[in-house]
C-alpha cells in the first residue's frame, strides 16, 4: 500500500470493476474473480484471466495498471512480464495473475483460491 497518507485506495468492488474492465478491454479470456478474504490477509480478491500470446498477457496487465492509475490507484508491483507466460499484477487489495493457457491449466490457481467466486458481469460498461 501507499505509503502517502494523501493517497486514498480505491473501495474494493471499484478496484476489482476497473480490472476486470481493463482486462476486458484486451479481450481477456476466461476472467475469473475469488474472493480470498478467508484464506489469506495479504489480499481480498484474485483475479484469473487468460491471453492467447505473450504480447498479448503483456498488454492485458499493461492495461490493468494502466487503468488502475488513471482512477488514482497503485500498482504495487508487476512480475513476468520478461516472458509474458504469466503476469502477475499486484494492486495490494487485489492481485491479478494474466496466464496463458497452458501454464494456467498446469497451475491450476482456481484450485487454490477458487473456493469462494464472486459473481461478476462480463461486459458491463466500461469505467472511464
Amino acid at each position: 500500500m501507499p505509503t502517502d497518507r494523501s493517497v486514498k485506495p480505491i473501495e474494493l468492488r471499484k478496484l476489482q470493476r476497473l480490472v476486470v474492465d481493463a482486462l476486458e478491454d484486451v479481450k481477456a479470456q476466461d476472467i475469473r474473480v475469488f474472493n480470498t478474504t478467508t484464506l489469506t490477509g495479504l489480499f481480498d480478491r484474485v483475479v484469473i484471466a487468460s491471453g492467447t500470446s505473450n504480447r498479448q498477457t503483456r498488454g492485458l496487465a499493461s492495461r490493468v495498471c494502466e487503468l488502475v492509475k488513471a482512477h488514482g490507484g497503485h500498482v504495487i508491483s508487476v512480475e513476468g512480464e520478461e516472458t509474458g507466460e504469466w503476469v502477475l499484477v499486484d494492486l495490494g487489495d487485489v492481485v491479478v495473475h494474466v496466464m496463458q493457457p497452458a501454464i494456467r491449466a498446469y497451475y491450476n490457481l482456481e484450485e487454490l483460491w477458487g473456493s469462494k467466486p464472486v459473481r461478476v458481469r462480463l461486459g458491463a460498461p466500461a469505467t472511464r
